[in-house]
């Protein structure tokens, strides 16, 4: 770590080589862009397999006897339903049961499991986790690995030239392919795609014999954005924090319903009561006329002139072909086809409530 705290990715040098252009994200120096740009970088993924360099985000493994019961205390999560090798997307609620992280928990035996955590967070996360773990027969430890994504329709098969073989893995499963990796079935983009946890060294060879294959290219942070905001996907710390919960988000599918209804996870009771009188705003997809992009930030309206809500995420949607943001709006507007303004600049630019995802998610579930 550098004087000015910034972390820096083992791979770097790597990205150096390949052209990348640095800027700050989450404590880190994060790759944003290649030479491609963001433009050929975004379809190159959604046409062929996108390489991204996520190190920055953290892996934790939790075993022991008391793992589940663990889990099930620290997330709203079935961890003992989850069949070995299954993967679910879950949280870490605060007793307002607003959002402190969103996580993948993948069950890899009987009593372990692997979490994966947002870069921000991970420090939060860690501190939250080894709390809690004191009142349980459970270990947490965080393992030091390079995180890599390769994502795109041609994934698999760049994945199984460079023999690592994915036939039977499915859309949100996870397994230890070898000693110190794993690798699961998923990702950021809407797209079918893997993420992997491997060891420096089995990284720096991985990476090698992938970038010879024409179909795969280094892909950066601003790319990874605007593919996961035209699949709809949250960005923690944008378009949820802890001032956000699961019911606002949109994301209660996240949550089983036994689990809603009786599960004894920290910010249950608030959840609950939020979930009986009904959230004051939603999450919803929203669409600009024209093609200027609404950031982050931008101010909603209703047709009245009336504050309506805020924009979380906003970019341009390379594939979608016109501009896509994500917002909370009061609850009585988030129908689609509800016409809002956003205040851009003091200019206010027509937007409509859209469905989201703006493009197909083309997972692989089966």
């Amino acid at each position: 770590m550098t004087g000015d705290e910034t972390k820096h990715l083992p791979l770097e040098d790597l990205h150096t080589a390949a052209g990348a252009r640095f800027g700050a994200f989450a404590g880190w120096s994060m790759p944003l862009t290649y030479p491609a740009g963001v433009m050929k970088e975004h379809l190159h993924t959604r046409e062929h397999a996108g390489l991204f360099d996520i190190s920055h985000m953290k892996l934790f493994l939790v075993s022991g006897p008391g793992a589940i019961a663990l889990l099930n205390r620290a997330c709203p999560l079935d961890a003992g339903a989850l069949e070995i090798s299954q993967s679910k997307y879950t949280f870490f609620l605060n007793e307002a049961a607003g959002i402190i992280d969103d996580l993948i928990i993948t069950r890899l035996g009987d009593d372990r499991f692997m979490v994966v955590a947002n870069a921000g967070n991970a420090a939060v996360d860690e501190k939250h986790l080894r709390a809690l773990a004191g009142d349980f027969e459970a270990k947490v430890d965080a393992l030091d690995r390079v995180f890599l994504a390769i994502q795109g329709p041609e994934a698999w098969a760049a994945l199984a030239r460079a023999g690592i073989e994915t036939g039977s893995l499915l859309f949100m499963h996870g397994i230890e392919p070898r000693q110190n990796w794993f690798m699961s079935r998923s990702g950021y983009t809407g797209e079918d795609g893997f993420e992997i946890g491997l060891p420096e060294a089995d990284a720096r060879d991985l990476v090698a014999t992938l970038l010879k294959d024409e179909r795969v290219a280094w892909i950066g942070l601003a790319a990874r954005d605007s593919l996961r905001l035209e699949a709809g996907l949250c960005l923690h710390g944008q378009d949820i924090t802890e001032e956000f919960d699961p019911t606002s988000a949109g994301l209660m599918w996240a949550i089983p319903k036994d689990i809603r209804a009786t599960g004894s996870f920290i910010g249950a009771d608030a959840l609950r009561a939020i979930l009986e009188r009904g959230p004051a705003q939603k999450r919803v997809g929203l669409k600009p006329e024209g093609r200027q992009p609404v950031r982050a930030g931008a101010a909603l309206f209703d047709a009245d002139g009336n504050r309506a809500g805020h924009v979380t995420s906003g970019g341009f949607g390379p594939s979608a072909g016109h501009p896509v943001a994500m917002g909370y709006v009061n609850t009585a507007l988030a129908k689609p086809g509800t016409k809002l303004f956003a205040d851009v600049r003091g200019a206010k630019i027509p937007i409509d409530i859209n469905p989201l995802p703006f493009t197909p998610h083309r997972y692989r579930k089966g």
